[in-house]
């Protein structure tokens, strides 16, 4: 029996060190202004598609550069940030036609899941909240770069693409379809910056 409680022990010295470093793998950053941009696309009567984006958001992602599935994101855009470059269009979509953004205040995404697609690609399925309403989409995400800052090597960043829809129509938003299009298109642009680094264990 002691020499069985020996080989036990001994193996738990050995797996502990690796189960630290897996655990230490994961970066935490957070998103950068002004690089990180949040654009949107709706058909406009059919002769164009009319562009927004949101200027107020904030965002953690924690990214295990070893295993890319076991990353999370967690997103939270100020709905009354939208901007889509006319007055009068602002106070439209923030009001209770489309955003009601006095009652809701705020938008989000919570990843639930990552499928790697290839070597720097994946699909990131996440929660988009909207209006109160929470619905799965799929963000088609891509890995663009991760390291030091060139002109500040002592700050280390890290950047992603990604794209997705939804139909606005699923988070009661209505107003004007099908003269205003039900589909949104979303081009997600982000740079973040490393807030936690791995330790090492070696």
């Amino acid at each position: 029996m002691s020499r069985f409680l020996s080989i036990l022990a001994a193996a738990a010295l050995l797996i502990t060190p690796v189960a630290a470093r897996a655990a230490d793998a994961v970066e935490t950053y957070t998103l950068e202004t002004p690089h990180t941009q949040i654009v949107f696309a709706v058909n406009h009567l059919g002769f164009s598609n009319s562009i927004g984006k949101f200027l107020g958001y904030s965002g953690t992602i924690h990214f295990d550069r070893t295993d890319p599935s076991k990353s999370n994101v967690d997103v939270v855009i100020k709905s009354d940030s939208l901007e889509i470059n006319d007055d009068a269009w602002n106070k439209h979509l923030k009001n209770a036609d489309f955003l009601d953004v006095e009652k809701f205040p705020e938008i989000t995404f919570k990843s639930t899941g990552i499928a790697v697609t290839g070597e720097k690609t994946a699909d990131i399925t996440g929660d988009l909240t909207i209006k109160g309403v929470t619905k799965p989409v799929v963000l088609k995400t891509t890995f663009n770069n991760a390291g030091p800052h060139p002109m500040n090597p002592a700050e280390s960043r890290a950047g992603f693409s990604a794209t997705t829809s939804f139909k606005r129509s699923d988070f009661g938003i209505t107003y004007g379809i099908p003269a205003v299009g039900d589909d949104v298109e979303v081009r997600i642009e982000v740079e973040s910056i490393l807030q936690a680094k791995p330790a090492t264990n070696e």
